[in-house]
């Protein structure tokens, strides 16, 4: 799709109401879903993966509201990039726990906020960014020309944002250091050299190193936080948790797992979490050599 038809889409999205993009989106979960069979298996085997629906009924729920959640995502994604900050503000309707932040604050040491691919992970910055500083990682996109889009729709407020390279990886340790915040996806499959074998839901998944190494080495405050996106397009409910450690990526994994657990319907389910680069073929552990 050529920037200019995209940024017009984006803008014509961000025009309609929410529930209306919501209730569009479920119809293109839908299509996206017959439409890419290879998607949708992987979908099933990675929530069949999770054990988080043993019951076939509930697995069939989770399944189908997913496909529908799916699409939610991909249309309030444009919408957010193009709506100011305070339209973004309006759709929060609450966040839980925020003592967390104000402690983590208090302590002097930085906050990183680990924010999975679960619900609407875009407000969560926004919103973060309305009340003091934030510096976000992000991987540039393949296609250069998404860039600018990008870009603008994510810098709101107070975000700063940081590529997924040497000195964006200083820019977060700065951050930390000025005992601000920094935000960080975790669950997408790192770069050569970026990662470790760490078991998620049982099973490896090669897992970033980054977030572990930033928490041991500044002693920063580490907290869950996800953005739930509420039934009918009534809008978002942050929620923050508290996370002892990521010491590890199995740790950081763990964390993830308790996480997704909470809203399984929300999860970005069709992403290939457990895809072996060809970097990393021959160090996948054997589960049945432990």
């Amino acid at each position: 799709m050529a920037p200019n038809m995209l940024n017009l889409l984006s803008r014509l999205i961000a025009m309609l109401p929410l529930p209306f993009i919501h209730k569009t989106g479920v119809a293109l979960g839908w299509l996206i879903h017959f439409c890419t069979p290879a998607s949708a298996r992987i979908q099933k085997q990675n929530l069949t993966q999770s054990g988080l629906c043993p019951d076939p009924a509930r697995f069939k729920q989770v399944i189908n509201t997913n496909i529908g959640e799916t699409g939610k995502a991909i249309l309030e994604t444009l919408a957010i990039w193009q709506w100011p900050q305070e339209k973004a503000l309006s759709y929060v309707k609450n966040c839980d726990n925020w003592h967390l932040v104000k402690d983590a604050l208090a302590a002097g040491k930085g906050l990183i906020f680990i924010t999975p691919h679960l619900g609407c992970f875009e407000i969560t910055s926004i919103y973060y960014a309305s009340k003091h500083p934030i510096t976000v990682l992000f991987r540039p996109p393949k296609k250069n020309w998404l860039a600018p889009l990008i870009d603008a729709g994510r810098s709101k407020g107070q975000v700063t944002l940081a590529p997924a390279n040497v000195q964006g990886v200083r820019s977060l340790m700065h951050a930390l250091k000025r005992g601000e915040a920094i935000g960080i996806l975790p669950d997408q499959i790192p770069a050569e050299g970026e990662g470790e074998w760490a078991d998620f839901f049982g099973k490896p998944a090669y897992t970033m190193t980054l977030a572990s190494r930033l928490a041991e080495k500044t002693g920063a405050t580490v907290i869950m936080a996800y953005g739930e996106r509420l039934p009918n397009g009534k809008g978002y409910e942050i929620h923050l948790t508290k996370v002892d450690s990521i010491a590890t990526p199995a740790l950081l994994n763990q964390a993830i797992e308790a996480q997704v657990a909470k809203k399984p319907e929300q999860y970005l389910w069709r992403y290939n979490r457990y895809k072996v680069r060809r970097h990393s073929q021959k160090t996948v552990p054997n589960k049945s050599e432990n």
